[in-house]
């Protein structure tokens, strides 16, 4: 189902013609940081949706509702220090698609974390991903924490232009320091 079918539109209330507002933008960025799997970007728009549905549109933060209902099915938010959820999340978010990272190392064993840092660790995961056309972001959080997703790596352009509207701060996985 997407959303331009008659029955997301009459059931949800959804106008595709408003392609400007907020929430369709949103809907477009659930596409895109869940390729493949548009049944998943349809219920985090539905969470989305109930989350913000009394709220007034200039009160609510697009990204903080999103890191909500997305966390740990289309991205991830993890402590800066913490690299072996990092590891975690990343693998997580990978198997969606059978890609397995090669991490260069055991991240099972804890002195692979005591010699690597959650800025290499992005690194790595971005080159991984990127050869089978993905891409790692990483989003600019408040605090101490990193938090990110993975588009395909063709929707790269679009989802700079989507973040940017949404006031979400993104860097390539490959430029996290």
């Amino acid at each position: 189902m997407n959303p331009t079918d008659d029955d997301f539109d009459a059931d949800d209330g959804f106008d595709e013609s408003d392609d400007d507002s907020v929430e369709a933008r949103v809907w477009q960025l659930l596409l895109l940081i869940n390729p493949g799997d548009q049944e998943m970007a349809l219920q985090q728009f539905a969470e989305y949706r109930d989350a913000v549905v009394h709220a007034d549109e200039h009160d609510v933060e697009p990204i903080g509702v999103i890191r909500r209902i997305i966390d740990w099915r289309s991205g991830f938010r993890i402590d800066a220090q913490d690299t072996h959820a990092l590891v975690q999340a990343i693998d997580e978010l990978s198997s969606r698609w059978n890609i397995s990272i090669d991490w260069g190392g055991d991240p099972d064993d804890d002195d692979f974390h005591a010699d690597i840092d959650a800025a290499s660790l992005f690194g790595i995961a971005y080159d991984r991903l990127n050869e089978h056309g993905y891409t790692l972001w990483a989003c600019e959080t408040d605090d101490d924490s990193y938090a990110g997703w993975v588009t395909l790596t063709r929707d790269n352009e679009p989802l700079r232009e989507l973040a940017t509207a949404l006031g979400i701060n993104l860097r390539l996985g490959s430029e996290v320091t």
